[in-house]
């Protein structure tokens, strides 16, 4: 039999009650960290909640109500920057296979795509432009079918399935009046006046200042100065074989989604897309319906100097009865039309700086003008004759699109527009651009 102790250990209240103080410390002291892990935890959820859920229904932009999300841009940026680096590829792949100088194009489409902000702005420019042209189409009934759609994207791959189309524009044909008595008083001529319009050839962005009329550039709708941004729909980076079956377009599609979604890029998107600018065009044929086929113009000629008294001096010849041709040809510096006895043709008020087309179109026929100043330098100009003419299809096509041109930054200007500087820090950088440095 076990012998007792002989010395039980005896439980005070005392000792109960620490050890039971103990217990309530310890308890609080698991359920503080147990309460900081879920904190850490829930913080961590709800950054990630933020990041990719919350923060994508945030607006970027309200159109009328109508809210372009944050998710909504940043597809649409994406898109964009595989867009630009595929142009850029080709503009690479031209350049070395036939010889071509896209050192420009290079240049700014780098600039584009090295500037996070200038690209954003775009994207969000396009896309409210698009919601203006959605509500108005809306308005006026005009819609897009998804039999559209897919048309659309099947001709952006080259199959056509119901056969390639037929151009069914034809070109305005149409001569210049055949010169007037009062009109070979003023320039005893033989030969019509050149059709400035239809020789002219297209403007740069570096404009020769021994050519003083020159063709002025259509403003936008945009806020931003950057380089024009090409269509959205991501092409071929090299020329590749045409897919002229349904499989070859499904193959060729199909790709084509595999490498959006890597990107983060639904088909949704993409299809929208095709679906913007199909509504455009439907927008536009209504909007310019009532363009017309003519347009005032005038056939004047003149004379460019550098500096006012020359001017003056010039002026002063041709009024005492020198000879316009002969004066051209000595004192121009406008060396294309002084060969010409500064003989410029006919044109359109939009073909020539604002200056001189105000003088040209508000001038008497016959009379020397006062001298013009413009960019280039200072003019003297005489107006042949003033009619309304024909103008050329690619003239009529530009005037097309200057009346939607007109309408959309009317549309904007009128517009409830909301934007939120928050996109600004929100901006895609991804995909990479591959881009080879200059």
């Amino acid at each position: 039999m076990a012998k007792p102790s002989s010395n039980p250990k005896i439980v005070t209240k005392k000792h109960i009650a620490r050890q039971e103080r103990e217990r309530r410390q310890s308890n609080l002291i698991r359920a503080i960290a147990f309460g900081g892990i879920l904190i850490v935890v829930l913080l961590l959820a709800y950054g990630y909640l933020k990041l990719n859920v919350l923060q994508l229904r945030d607006p970027v932009a309200k159109v009328n109500g109508e809210i372009i999300t944050t998710g909504q841009w940043q597809e649409r940026v994406q898109l964009q920057r595989i867009n630009l680096t595929n142009l850029y590829s080709t503009y690479v792949f031209y350049q070395q296979s036939f010889g071509m100088d896209t050192s420009q194009q290079q240049q700014q489409i780098q600039s584009v795509l090295q500037s996070p902000l200038t690209l954003g702005q775009q994207v969000l420019d396009q896309m409210i432009d698009e919601a203006l042209i959605r509500q108005e189409a809306k308005t006026r009934g005009i819609t897009v079918s998804t039999a559209e759609v897919e048309e659309a994207i099947q001709e952006a791959y080259r199959f056509f399935p119901n056969g390639t189309k037929t151009p069914t524009v034809t070109p305005t044909t149409f001569s210049f009046p055949t010169p007037s008595s009062k009109q070979l008083t003023l320039v005893p001529w033989t030969s019509t006046p050149t059709p400035f319009l239809t020789s002219t050839p297209a403007p740069t962005n570096t404009p020769d200042p021994s050519i003083t009329p020159t063709v002025t550039s259509t403003p936008t709708a945009t806020s931003t100065t950057a380089p024009p941004t090409p269509t959205s729909v991501p092409q071929a980076a090299t020329a590749t074989s045409t897919p002229y079956t349904l499989e070859g377009f499904n193959a060729q599609y199909t790709k084509t989604l595999e490498e959006m979604k890597a990107s983060g890029i639904r088909e949704e998107t993409l299809r929208s897309v095709y679906e913007a600018g199909l509504l455009r065009d439907k927008l536009l044929e209504v909007i310019a319906t009532d363009v017309p086929h003519t347009e005032e113009q005038v056939w004047a000629r003149h004379i460019l100097v550098d500096d006012a008294s020359l001017a003056d001096t010039v002026r002063t010849l041709l009024l005492d009865g020198k000879d316009f041709a002969e004066v051209a040809k000595e004192y121009s510096k406008d060396t294309g039309s002084a060969a010409n006895g500064g003989d410029l043709g006919w044109f359109t008020r939009s073909a020539m700086v604002p200056e001189f087309a105000e003088a040209a179109f508000s001038q008497k026929i016959g009379e020397i003008g006062e001298v013009v100043q413009s960019q280039f330098g200072y003019h003297v100009i005489q107006v042949i004759d003033r009619q309304e003419l024909p103008v050329s299809a690619s003239q009529y096509e530009q005037n097309r699109q200057t009346a939607f041109t007109d309408w959309l930054a009317k549309a904007r200007e009128d517009a409830d527009l909301t934007t939120y500087d928050y996109w600004k820090e929100r901006v895609p950088t991804e995909p990479p651009a591959v881009v080879q440095p200059q």
